[in-house]
């Protein structure tokens, strides 16, 4: 569909509008007596999200992100699937899935009542994805942009047999000084820590960043909290049907090699990931789903 289409079959009385994003790439406005949003059809990626009281946005996007075909968007909320991280079969194949630089389809927009608008978009199988990942599938994820942001990845398999999968909420949040943000709700948890040949670690008290910081933790608990002292805010991250969360910060020598960061980037974003990964796989059964979800609120 082109946008005057969308606009026509699901544009929703200046709520939700279509329009053409950085790229080229077909992106959704969401505006409503709550707040704003920005998703891109590519990738199913949320880039912006606000409420209306607030003066900073939640998401965080590079300046130098990259806006093009089989590229993914470094910002927002990146989607990671059937597999997070390296392809775990050592087949060449792409890190963190082929979801997130693929075009999605609006499955339905709709006014909930809650007054939240909710848009749901949506990836199935193909013949270029069963060249990747031999299963009939189909991934939706379920955006609802209220008082708080909420998304919902559901995988469900069409196949006659189950398959497996990790995956991610990659979501990149705005943070005013890295040096005076914490993440709260770990002090106990152990972690995997991808920076130092990943050895098992204990966390004790809130995570600080002071270095580059890339680490599973395992058997997390439901809720979490970013600190931020810098604008003088917490945001909670509550989650359910994950037993893992990834803390992400690249810091000087990652920001300073990778092309679609600015060397400085580092330091006004922390990466929280609503995950399952490491050992925490999931099992799909043939003809059955799982719900991944994350809900974001901005506390002030």
């Amino acid at each position: 569909m082109n946008l005057a289409q969308l606009n026509q079959e699901y544009g929703l009385g200046g709520q939700v509008t279509f329009v053409e994003g950085k790229g080229g790439f077909p992106c959704v406005e969401v505006a409503n007596d709550q707040a704003t949003a920005l998703i891109s059809l590519y990738g199913g990626q949320v880039l912006a999200f606000k409420p209306k009281d607030v003066a900073h946005d939640l998401m965080f996007v590079s300046e130098n992100a990259y806006y093009q075909a089989g590229k993914a968007i470094k910002g927002g909320a990146p989607i990671c699937w059937p597999w997070f991280g390296p392809d775990p079969e050592s087949q060449d194949r792409p890190n963190h899935g082929f979801v997130r630089n693929r075009l999605w389809q609006v499955k339905s927009t709709q006014t909930l009542p809650s007054d939240a608008t909710q848009v749901i978009l949506g990836i199935s199988y193909d013949n270029d994805t069963r060249e990747l990942w031999p299963y009939e599938f189909e991934l939706s994820i379920e955006i609802s942009v209220g008082r708080v942001l909420e998304l919902m990845l559901v995988s469900r398999n069409l196949s006659d047999r189950p398959f497996t999968i990790t995956q991610a909420l990659h979501t990149y949040f705005t943070v005013g000084d890295i040096t005076k943000t914490q993440v709260l709700g770990l002090d106990g948890t152990t972690y995997i820590d991808k920076v130092d040949n990943q050895q098992v670690k204990p966390q004790t008290g809130p995570v600080l960043i002071s270095s580059e910081v890339d680490r599973i933790y395992q058997n997390v608990p439901s809720e979490l909290t970013i600190q931020d002292d810098a604008l003088n805010r917490q945001v909670r991250i509550t989650s359910t049907g994950n037993q893992t969360a990834v803390v992400w910060n690249p810091w000087t020598e990652v920001s300073a090699k990778s092309g679609d960061l600015t060397d400085d980037a580092y330091q006004n974003f922390i990466c929280v990931e609503t995950t399952n990964a490491a050992a925490d796989v999931v099992t799909v059964p043939a003809q059955g789903e799982y719900r991944l979800t994350a809900i974001y609120d901005l506390l002030s």
